[in-house]
């Protein structure tokens, strides 16, 4: 349902969160080796989120990035949203734009309760709740 950008973006504020120090950046090169992801594509997703102060990003040969926000005051959704927005949680599966409560599509109230939970999900499960799982060795990333 998320698009691989998010996916790219949700594991690359994971990663950082997990292994970047206060003042110690990690180099992108470094990151995209360790996560699998294209570092032109990675680097493009890390800038749109340093944007938006969820990261930060030094340049220059000891530069790279790290958390801009503390990992607790970041939610999935808040990556979610700076990504892709959010029509995952408001727009239906078959008629994207004109679907509503009057006039329906055949999935409109099956999947809006889904919709509904999904984004609570996505809302209440901060960055900082998924790096305590993997420090635990509940989860891996």
């Amino acid at each position: 349902m998320l698009s691989n950008t998010s996916k790219y973006a949700i594991r690359a504020v994971i990663y950082l969160a997990l292994h970047a120090e206060k003042d110690k950046k990690i180099g992108i090169k470094q990151i995209s080796k360790d996560l699998g992801i294209p570092t032109p594509f990675l680097g493009k997703i890390l800038q749109t989120l340093a944007k938006h102060k969820v990261l930060s990003s030094t340049k220059g040969p000891h530069g790279g990035f790290g958390m801009g926000k503390e990992p607790d005051e970041v939610s999935l959704i808040d990556i979610v949203d700076i990504i892709d927005g959010r029509d995952l949680f408001t727009k239906c599966l078959i008629r994207l734009d004109d679907c509503n409560e009057k006039e329906p599509c055949s999935m409109h109230s099956r999947y809006a309760e889904i919709r509904q939970n999904l984004f609570k999900l996505f809302e209440n499960q901060k960055i900082s709740d998924l790096v305590d799982e993997i420090r635990d060795k509940k989860s891996n990333l």
